[in-house]
């Protein structure tokens, strides 16, 4: 049976993020995620993870200015430190959160910078933080976007993610599969996710088009949850979705799965 994360980055926002978390418990979810916790004090989120006796189960590695549009900073050769700076930070808060896994974004290409060298530092730059995240027993993982609403995003298939993950060749890097990106990018998710169940160490959901919650788009998931059980996988499945109306009446799909 699926396990719901409520990504509190997206659902609850009819509230301020700190009094997410009470919603979040109080309409049944045992686990979170978020984008980014750098906002607030790691001991302030811990606090508030135990009151409401909630898991953390992932977060992002900081992705350098997201206001300028940055995505990532994991290819750019002139922000090694900044980068290694990064891991060390989120590494502390997945440590205070007991949070298990952590996501790092690949980024955009910028101008300027040749692809085989933003190739190179990145295959560099995750092969140093998957190591730096075994130590800690925090799994690694990187992710596939879709391109028309992260335009010129580095990966946008599973393929590009899965040859990434080889030519990294280190196996403390895994993959975080997106439900919503990839039905928009390839479609075949039932395939797809069994063929990789392997490499997959987090799912993330939202239907397609709108991004909305399961049920308002194309995605026959109630097939596809059943295909996800029968697969093997255990971990969480992240709801990382805009709900359509207030969060609390988007959940129906969690008590119908």
């Amino acid at each position: 049976m699926p396990r719901f994360s409520a990504n509190l980055s997206m659902l609850f926002t009819e509230v301020d993020f700190l009094e997410r978390f009470k919603k979040a418990a109080k309409a049944g979810f045992e686990a979170v995620e978020f984008t980014f916790p750098y906002t607030w004090e790691a001991e302030r989120l811990a606090e508030v993870l135990n009151r409401y006796g909630l898991k953390q189960v992932l977060h992002n590695l900081p992705p350098g200015n997201w206001e300028a549009g940055e995505r990532g900073i994991a290819g750019l050769p002139d922000r090694k430190d900044e980068f290694k700076e990064g891991v060390e930070r989120a590494v502390h808060y997945a440590k205070a959160l007991g949070c298990p896994r952590l996501n790092c974004l690949a980024g955009i290409i910028p101008s300027g910078v040749r692809p085989e060298v933003f190739r190179e530092t990145l295959v560099k730059n995750l092969r140093f933080a998957a190591a730096a995240l075994e130590k800690e027993n925090i799994q690694l993982l990187v992710e596939s976007l879709n391109s028309g609403d992260v335009p010129g995003f580095y990966l946008s298939r599973t393929a590009d993610a899965l040859a990434l993950l080889a030519e990294v060749n280190h196996p403390n890097l895994w993959l975080q599969y997106d439900i919503y990106h990839m039905q928009i990018m390839e479609g075949n998710l039932t395939q797809t996710i069994r063929k990789h169940l392997q490499w997959i160490a987090h799912i993330q959901l939202a239907d397609v088009p709108g991004r909305h919650e399961p049920g308002t788009g194309e995605i026959n998931f109630t097939n596809l949850f059943r295909s996800i059980d029968q697969a093997g996988y255990t971990g969480w499945i992240g709801c990382e979705y805009i709900p359509s109306r207030q969060t609390e009446e988007t959940l129906e799909f969690i008590k119908n799965r």
